[in-house]
């Protein structure tokens, strides 16, 4: 079972408000005891209202009254800019529930792929930063369907500006923080580029091709 899938399975079990033991839980998901004491850990940081200590059981204390919810990345993108424009906001109450609601989604993403490079995590980065690459994001997602070039000019975490030209492949998001995979020709390699760090853009009227080595299926090929 995937991870998202066995947190939202624990939430459906702890919120009938009972305590439930680790080890009928651990049981009942054919995992580990330590599997679950770290997902009760991770929905407790994500702002769960899980209650109780290992030995003794667990439970929620507050109703949750939201079904599991099946979100497309459009929707997530919407979702992820109204949340940086509320937790940018001077009410202190509303950018903390922001926070708070990031936290919740981030911990219930799938894991499809490896595990995004340290430090990408949603605690990381502020609201300003996601909000600052949403600008791009309608181009990019036309782009890479009607699989056209881009020109950008990106700047590095290093403050290093480069202008290249990729073949976009996907979108993705790594808790906050969007990058679009795609095949670079300034390097000549994949690569995965902050959206927020994306300074201009332009849709250039050359269209790719698959080619051997450059397509999406090869990229993930070598990351897996």
């Amino acid at each position: 079972m995937k991870r998202a899938n066995r947190l939202i399975e624990l939430i459906q079990i702890l919120r009938d408000g009972r305590f439930h033991r680790a080890e009928d839980i651990a049981r009942r998901l054919n995992v580990s005891l330590r599997t679950i004491y770290r997902d009760m850990d991770t929905l407790a940081l994500s702002g769960i209202p899980v209650a109780g200590a290992r030995g003794l059981g667990f439970q929620i204390t507050a109703p949750v009254t939201l079904p599991p919810l099946n979100l497309t990345m459009a929707e997530l993108e919407a979702l992820h800019l109204g949340m940086a424009v509320v937790g940018e906001a001077a009410d202190d109450e509303l950018s903390a529930a922001a926070r708070s609601l990031s936290a919740k989604i981030d911990a219930v993403l799938p894991e499809d792929r490896s595990a995004p490079p340290k430090g990408w995590g949603f605690a990381v980065y502020p609201f300003a930063d996601a909000a600052a690459g949403f600008q791009h994001m309608p181009a990019i997602r036309a782009a890479t369907r009607a699989r056209q070039k881009l020109s950008i000019t990106y700047l590095a975490l290093d403050g290093v500006e480069t202008r290249r030209t990729i073949r976009p492949l996907a979108l993705e998001y790594w808790g906050r923080v969007w990058t679009v995979t795609c095949w670079c020709e300034f390097s000549d390699a994949f690569q995965e580029l902050r959206v927020d760090r994306i300074q201009t853009l332009k849709v250039l009227p050359a269209l790719f091709v698959d080619e051997d080595g450059k397509t999406l299926a090869d990229c993930n090929a070598q990351s897996g």
